[in-house]
């Protein structure tokens, strides 16, 4: 008879452990939530890898190269060598004058 009771009361206190650990907060639930949060970050990482990667090749060649650093030059901040010469060509339908 004792032990059908000492059997009764583990078994609530293994369902209620249970329990805890897969509908609680802190169980589960949040365990698996860290994961994917995990995962998304290591994607994250890798991207962020990849581009500084990029970054540091691009770095590199524009420290070695003078052509390299000219066309960035040209392209970014529009610049125009000593023997060339700038034309701006304006269209004939602009009527901000």
């Amino acid at each position: 008879m004792k032990s059908r009771w000492l059997l009764g009361i583990l078994i609530g206190l293994v369902l209620i452990l249970q329990g805890q650990l897969w509908f609680a907060d802190q169980g589960f639930r949040k365990t698996r939530n860290l994961r994917t949060a995990v995962a998304t970050q290591r994607a994250e990482n890798h991207n962020l890898r990849e581009r500084n990667a990029a970054l540091d090749a691009e770095v590199v060649n524009l420290k070695s190269s003078f052509e390299a650093a000219e066309e960035r030059a040209r392209t970014d901040l529009g610049m125009i060598g000593p023997q060339e010469t700038f034309y701006q060509v304006i269209p004939s339908g602009d009527s901000s004058f």
